[in-house]
């Protein structure tokens, strides 16, 4: 589809009048740009990234996320201009946010669909600000008509557009100078040069321990080999290694799923490592509704919000809040760690969940279905391989054993990605709330000594990575002095804790979900209490 008979320069009205209409649209700098249903179908993030931009200045997560090469293509996509002014771009808010998208209707065209009902916030306080929006579960089937051009105008907000815009610029100029001192440049040999050699290392001390029947040892090798690779991977999935999405692409799946039997493009929460669900993470962290990385009902719930049974936008259904949630949400805080301990095994399943519903998506850009067959038939070898070492193994105790320990090894990891992220806000401050201010709010660092920053592999330094997500790893502590910079000339929290702390602070705010859990259960059972009482009289 060509672009809109509209003029060069588009006012805010015209804008909304196009997205109302069906087109997505996003600003970056002062240009319109218009993403194809096309685009939208091949995007490598998945189309949902792009749509919860619709209708904002999406400029600064944009030049986070690509490469000028793709920025220069991203122009030709191009159907106008707006005047920014001095507050910046006032934004709409994203149709997706209030539950809405497009699909395919009966008739073969695209149309709206509600798929969830926006719950919006009674109060204004920090959990619950009165910019905050909430998809619970659609309950009815009545006719849908689309959005209104009242549904995509935020929320009240108490944030300054004005201070927002001069944080946005801010980064802009951060941006430029970690550009500047070449820290998108990566250190293949003082950097992944003792990576290499520390996989190798593992490979081996595993390959000989097993060759003397030492098998835990083995299994605790092959463990903390898989622990290290995630790093590897992590790095790759955010084009962060040799910056080509192709080359990037082949050694996250010959490392993912050849040697660890993880698909690299699985949508899985814990990992975290590429595509969709990590790239959602990243554009909406920390949202209950959106991102998928705090979605773990039944097992955990960081904010009392999850008691309502949201629906997510990422999963496409309910996040029931039922009895075995319930039950578990009461103890999160006591069976933290042993979950934890097991969470490898969840990401097998997911693993072969993504690739049977992604077995008939249209081909990705730049690679077609290659990738998807080369997970495929890694995951095929990674099997006769590891299914081999466990029969070698002599009986199924020792066997057991060796499968539990090797997938075992590996939790810590699981535990490190949650510190960042788990005891911080989960506030939705609306559309108007900048990049870096996002970010910094919903993200911490954990601190470590550099001399076993290998054990965290760069996801330590999460306040960087996030907003600078395409840094090569060992460049990320150079960046976060410039972060720390920044934030106190911005006047911005830049939140650190020690790994014991960041362990303390994760568990007290499961915990004070539990407590919070009770008071609610106790509430209800005294009012039903006093219902029947009453009924008795």
């Amino acid at each position: 589809m060509g672009a809109p008979t509209t003029p060069s320069s588009w006012t805010r009205d015209q804008v909304a009048a196009r997205i109302l209409a069906g087109d997505s649209l996003f600003i970056v700098h002062d240009k319109v740009i218009r993403a194809t249903q096309s685009w939208l179908s091949v995007h490598p993030g998945g189309a949902l990234s792009i749509l919860h931009f619709i209708g904002r200045d999406a400029t600064d997560e944009i030049e986070a996320y690509h490469s000028d090469a793709t920025l220069k293509r991203m122009y030709s996509y191009a159907v106008g201009t707006v005047d920014i002014g001095e507050e910046g771009w006032e934004p709409l808010l994203p149709p997706i946010h209030t539950g809405w998208i497009r699909r395919i209707g009966r008739d073969g065209k695209l149309q709206w669909h509600k798929e969830a009902n926006a719950e919006y916030s009674q109060e204004n306080t920090d959990e619950s600000p009165s910019s905050q929006i909430l998809l619970i579960k659609k309950t009815d089937d009545s006719c849908d008509f689309g959005p209104s051009l009242s549904s995509i105008e935020p929320s009240p907000t108490t944030l300054s557009p004005k201070v927002q815009y001069q944080h946005s610029a801010a980064y802009k100029e951060l941006h430029t100078r970690v550009m500047a001192a070449g820290l998108y440049k990566t250190r293949y040999l003082t950097g992944y040069g003792p990576e290499v050699a520390r996989y190798l290392l593992m490979a081996i001390s595993s390959y000989v321990a097993y060759q003397k029947q030492w098998f835990f040892i083995s299994a605790f090798c092959l463990g903390a080999l898989w622990h290290q690779l995630v790093f590897a991977c992590h790095d790759l999935g955010h084009l962060g290694v040799t910056h080509d999405w192709a080359i990037d692409r082949i050694i996250s799946v010959l490392l993912a799923d050849w040697v660890g039997g993880l698909s690299i493009g699985c949508a899985y929460s814990y990992l975290r490592l590429l595509v969709k669900n990590h790239n959602i993470h990243h554009v909406v962290t920390n949202h209950p509704s959106h991102d998928p990385d705090i979605q773990h009902l039944p097992f955990f719930a960081i904010t009392p919000d999850f008691f309502k049974s949201l629906y997510s936008s990422y999963y496409k259904r309910e996040l029931p809040f039922d009895r075995f949630s319930h039950y578990m949400i009461a103890v999160q805080h006591r069976i933290f760690y042993l979950v934890m301990s097991f969470a490898r095994f969840n990401l097998y399943r997911l693993s072969y969940e993504h690739l049977w519903k992604t077995r008939n998506e249209p081909s990705k850009a730049r690679g077609g279905r290659w990738a998807w067959w080369l997970e495929v038939i890694g995951l095929v070898f990674w099997w006769y391989w590891y299914g081999n070492v466990l029969r070698g193994c002599g009986n199924w105790k020792t066997g057991l054993m060796y499968l539990l320990v090797s997938n075992m090894v590996p939790s810590p990891l699981h535990v490190q990605i949650v510190l960042s992220h788990y005891s911080r806000s989960t506030a939705d401050l609306g559309p108007t709330e900048s990049f870096p201010d996002r970010q910094l709010r919903t993200t911490t660092d954990v601190i470590c000594h550099p001399s076993i920053a290998f054990l965290h592999g760069g996801l330590h330094l999460q306040v960087t990575h996030h907003l600078f997500p395409r840094l090569p790893r060992h460049n990320l502590l150079d960046a976060s002095h410039l972060v720390k910079e920044f934030a106190k000339e911005q006047g911005l929290e830049y939140a650190e804790f020690g790994f014991f702390e960041g362990n303390g602070e994760v568990r007290s705010t499961l915990k004070g979900v539990a407590n919070q859990l009770k008071i609610m259960t106790l509430v209800a059972d005294a009012e039903i209490k006093e219902a029947l009482e009453a009924k008795r009289n």
